[in-house]
């Protein structure tokens, strides 16, 4: 009687494990993310932390229409300098404080002001706010903007807890609060990130698991293999040269989209003193680098044909893309010829940090190759992620390689990363004629009048070169079988609402 008791508790037991397993999502991301406050963060890995903690006035569907989530509906005065939004109601932070107009106005406040906030660039032509009544707030704009709904389809939306910001100040990424399906329990770093579900979620009928667990696995092949062997539910960037033989993998299912964004190498121009050196002083040697790229090589050696060649901020096959600068072909003979008119016939030497993942340093071994027929002596310096990050927004670097993730309007590809006052402008670029062509894209509507305007500026940034694009993503993620309901987006995010696990 006795083992027949015991038995059946250890099953119990098991059972019960299994059942508390199940409860809990884990996913292995490429990279730690960095802080994880929306004003302050710029990391692809701390959106996807996002898309799960903090929810926003308005998202995208996969097809990149905008479509209410914090805000319930919107409309524009006749001249496009007054947005009314009507808010969804019912909605609390994790902390308890109710989500209402006015937690919209000390968002976009401390967005604005903040001086650790990143997002002042995207929120720039908000002149102030009106509370019109419990649930609906009027925007006034300085100008026009047509990119500020797809801004609040992002960090720029995502809205936090008044209360717990004013208490945190800076620190607020310590301990977020927001008011998305999951909130924070814990953090240890380069190690996991930990959400509880959210009982007071308002579509909490769509969130099928208790927990959320992210863990940062930089090597690919690590991270695959904690996939294969059950330690987690679903990886993000499976590496293109396991995609074809694990697509044949019963036990998993793989799913990819092509991204918004892009990877390349960004050039210190003036952002401090690292900045005064011969790679960022005379544009003709960046213009050597880019010329001694084979892009299409790259695209084949790496990633087996599934990135896509680019020379700018939109890939090719982009409405925004413009053809009058081409991707240019490889031309070795021209680089040396660049270099001996700078000064460096005999050759140069270029540092470029790079993260310590092993895709991205395969990356720039093919590019160290490629340049150094050049003429031009690659070191590289692998850092981990978020302190490579660090180093580049404080102007810690020659070169360094670094992507986008990519946005629903253009204006958040090439903005705030090539505009004097840009938020992520880590490069310090500045030209006036480039600040006033990307302003004037962000104050029309119209099509056509913003495509001359950013072919205006490109034609400027393709001789200045302070980035050089090299390729355009290809997100693949790999799930396991029993992962049900997920909806791949081109922004890279991995939305949770209506994914679940069978047993």
């Amino acid at each position: 009687m006795t083992f027949r008791k015991t038995t059946l508790l250890a099953a119990l037991l098991s059972a019960t494990a299994l059942s508390a397993q199940a409860a809990d999502f884990r996913f292995a991301l490429e990279s730690d993310p960095d802080v994880l406050d929306p004003d302050q963060s710029r990391t692809f890995v701390g959106r996807i932390v996002y898309a799960a903690l903090c929810d926003k006035l308005v998202d995208i569907t996969p097809e990149l229409e905008l479509v209410p989530q914090l805000a319930t509906e919107w409309s524009w005065n006749d001249d496009g300098t007054k947005l009314t939004m009507k808010l969804r109601e019912g909605v609390t932070f994790h902390d308890g404080t109710p989500f209402d107009a006015e937690a919209v106005a000390a968002n976009i406040e401390r967005s604005q002001t903040m001086e650790e906030s990143r997002r002042k660039s995207e929120v720039a032509s908000i002149s102030g706010t009106e509370v019109l009544g419990s649930h609906e707030i009027r925007i006034d704009l300085a100008q026009p903007d047509a990119t500020l709904l797809a801004q609040f389809a992002d960090r720029a939306g995502m809205m936090v807890s008044p209360a717990a910001a004013a208490e945190a100040g800076a620190d607020f990424g310590l301990n977020p609060v927001c008011s998305g399906p999951f909130k924070f329990e814990e953090r240890v770093a380069q190690d996991k990130i930990v959400l509880s579900k959210f009982a007071d979620y308002w579509n909490a009928d769509e969130i099928n698991f208790d927990s959320v667990t992210y863990l940062p696995i930089p090597d690919d092949t690590v991270r695959l293999a904690n996939l294969q062997s059950g330690d987690v539910d679903a990886i993000n960037r499976l590496a293109a040269t396991d995609r074809a033989r694990i697509i044949e993998d019963p036990e998993i299912q793989v799913e990819e989209v092509i991204s918004l964004g892009y990877q390349g190498i960004t050039f210190n121009v003036g952002n401090g003193d690292k900045a005064d050196n011969p790679w960022g002083n005379d544009a003709r040697l960046r213009r050597a680098f880019e010329l001694s790229l084979d892009r299409e090589a790259i695209s084949q050696v790496v990633f087996e044909g599934a990135a896509a060649p680019g020379n700018q901020s939109f890939p090719p096959n982009s409405p925004w893309y413009d053809s009058g600068t081409p991707m240019p072909e490889r031309d070795v003979e021209k680089a040396k010829e660049l270099l001996a008119e700078a000064g460096y016939a005999d050759g140069i030497d270029l540092e470029v940090q790079v993260p310590n993942r092993p895709v991205s340093m395969q990356l720039m071994q093919v590019v160290q190759s490629m340049a150094a027929e050049a003429g031009i002596n690659i070191t590289l310096n692998a850092k981990e992620f978020a302190t490579m990050l660090a180093d580049q927004s404080a102007g810690d670097y020659v070169a360094s390689q670094v992507g986008w993730s990519g946005r629903v309007d253009p204006d958040g590809n090439i903005h705030q990363f090539v505009t004097t006052e840009g938020g992520i402008n880590d490069s310090g670029f500045s030209n006036p004629d480039v600040d006033a062509a990307l302003d004037a894209a962000r104050v029309t509507a119209d099509t056509a009048t913003r495509k001359e305007s950013y072919d205006e500026a490109r034609k400027i940034l393709n001789e200045e070169a302070p980035l050089v694009y090299i390729y355009h993503d290809t997100w693949i993620w790999a799930l396991d079988d029993d992962i049900k309901g997920f909806t791949p987006y081109p922004d890279g995010m991995f939305r949770l609402e209506g994914v679940s696990k069978s047993e």
